[in-house]
């Protein structure tokens, strides 16, 4: 039980392998990048130097942490000796699906299959295995290192057992589990992204800039990030892409994605990861700059 994998070394997958590195867990982080798997590698030693620089972590931990990560580019290999596989891949629901069969042909037939899908129904992502029991969710927050919560989705056919372990897991990781019931957009998302959509919509219609909705929802609603800057930091695209899961998932046009938010994903304006959203960002810089199309 002390081998795991994690599909994706992403954002949220390196920040997954992380935590369960610092957990005292051998994790293999698994992408078909190689440059990217190099990339996560460099952001979790920077994550932790940063611990260490802030007191959090000793400085002795760091190259123990570090000894108990590996990297693999063929999902085959990095699974075979997995207690647990958590996919962290695109929120794509072909993707997954077919990472998802993959992992069912090699991972041990003991095996916990966990997917950090923000959206997508864990019982489609569980149909496309011969062990749909086993399937999970397991939705970390970003940053993961940073933020306790893990929203954890069972099917109508997980096993009890294979929930109850998953708890246990994210409370050993230092995270707190939620447990919830499987829906397009869980709880996390089914509530948050209408919110950041309508804050879309808002600016779209002319109700307000992006610096006011921002700064109203913040110091009004006691927001630590506004709605504009938040969907700026998940990615446009993401945003989009969980829209239209609820969108199909609940066939109700009040999911419906902003007009708006389509034109900028389709221009590749996707906020942070792409230099520009809603704002502004360059590398180095921390000052937030509304970006100039949006000034009145």
């Amino acid at each position: 039980m002390n081998k795991m994998a994690v599909i994706g070394a992403g954002t949220m997958g390196n920040g997954i392998a992380q935590v369960f590195a610092q957990s005292g867990w051998h994790v293999t982080l698994i992408d078909v990048q190689a440059v990217q798997l190099q990339k996560a590698l460099q952001t979790i030693e920077k994550n932790l130097d940063r611990m260490i620089a802030k007191g959090t972590l000793p400085a002795t931990s760091k190259q123990e942490i570090v000894d108990k990560l590996t990297t693999n580019t063929v999902i085959a290999n990095g699974v075979q000796d997995a207690a647990i596989v958590v996919e962290a891949a695109t929120e794509n629901k072909k993707i997954k699906l077919a990472i998802f069969k993959e992992i069912d042909q090699h991972a041990p037939a003991s095996c916990i299959l966990a997917s950090n899908t923000s959206s997508i129904p864990i019982q489609e992502i569980a149909d496309a295995t011969q062990r749909p029991q086993q399937v999970i969710g397991m939705h970390f927050m970003n940053p993961v290192p940073v933020m306790k919560l893990v929203e954890v989705i069972k099917s109508p056919v997980t096993l009890q057992s294979v929930t109850e372990k998953t708890v246990a897991l994210s409370k050993a990781l230092g995270k707190v589990p939620c447990i919830v019931n499987d829906f397009p957009g869980f709880i996390s998302n089914r509530i948050l992204m209408p919110m950041l959509n309508e804050a879309i919509c808002s600016l779209e219609e002319g109700v307000a800039g992006v610096e006011e909705i921002d700064t109203i929802m913040k110091l009004g609603m006691a927001h630590p990030m506004g709605p504009l800057q938040l969907a700026d930091l998940i990615g446009l695209d993401v945003c989009l892409s969980i829209m239209q899961v609820l969108e199909t998932g609940f066939n109700n046009p009040k999911y419906k994605a902003a007009a708006l938010l389509e034109t900028l994903v389709k221009e590749g304006k996707l906020g942070v990861k792409s230099g520009e959203g809603f704002y502004q960002y360059k590398s180095g810089s921390k000052e937030l700059v509304v970006n100039p199309r949006f000034n009145a």
